[in-house]
């Protein structure tokens, strides 16, 4: 079954190189991030899993909680991490799911639901490079697929999670680029008689549907 934004995010329990992670237990109160891979020991992974290890405290400094996952067990990661932290520079310090069974990755639309787990290539794998990004209220907020050969730009995770937060506190929308602490959008679906109250600096209007205001802080 296909997962669109606003579903509710499947729940599961899984075993990770944390321990037993029990999916929405683990989300709590805060916003995560799923991403996933086609294989361990392949070259783009490794790169993005180094990565993210990175931007770790990025995502901590906006309550969110990131995991990775990848169609081979939790041993195989352990050993993967090494190579990562010596090639990378960064030690990956999030979990990651062991899925050789490809229960997440079919409950999560990331892979042919024929597929079958145990010993596979990145070839037969090419659909799971996907990420997640979900709500406190354990929604999917939004969802990004590429194909096994362009590893992913995160930093525009990063963003586009600062535009989904943004909108949760505020209701506004993101132009297109939009960078945090630039102009954002008013939505149609607020009156400028309800603008004018929500911003009594003031607002600039382009077109009747194309409002203007200064991010809220």
């Amino acid at each position: 079954m296909a997962i669109r934004i606003g579903d509710e995010a499947p729940d599961f329990t899984v075993e990770s190189t944390e321990g037993p992670l029990h999916f929405h237990e683990w989300i709590g109160d805060k916003w995560a991030i799923l991403f996933s891979h086609p294989k361990d020991f392949t070259p783009v992974c490794t790169t993005e899993l180094g990565y993210m290890a990175g931007l770790k405290p990025e995502f901590d400094k906006r309550n969110t909680k990131i995991v990775g996952l990848s169609v081979d067990p939790v041993s195989n990661h352990q050993a993967w991490a090494k190579d990562i932290e010596e090639t990378q520079g960064h030690a990956v310090n999030y979990p990651m799911i062991g899925d050789e069974n490809l229960v997440v990755a079919k409950l999560y639309d990331m892979i042919h639901p024929n597929a079958s787990g145990g010993a596979r290539t990145a070839v037969d794998n090419a659909t799971v490079r996907s990420v997640f990004i979900i709500g406190p209220d354990k929604k999917v907020k939004a969802m990004l697929i590429y194909p096994m050969s362009a590893g992913r730009n995160f930093d525009e995770v990063l963003r586009l999670l600062d535009s989904l937060q943004l909108n949760a506190k505020h209701t506004v929308a993101t132009p297109v680029n939009w960078r945090p602490g630039e102009d954002v959008i008013i939505p149609t679906s607020v009156s400028d008689e309800d603008a004018r109250k929500k911003y009594p600096d003031g607002f600039k209007t382009v077109k009747p549907y194309l409002r203007t205001v200064a991010q809220p802080k």
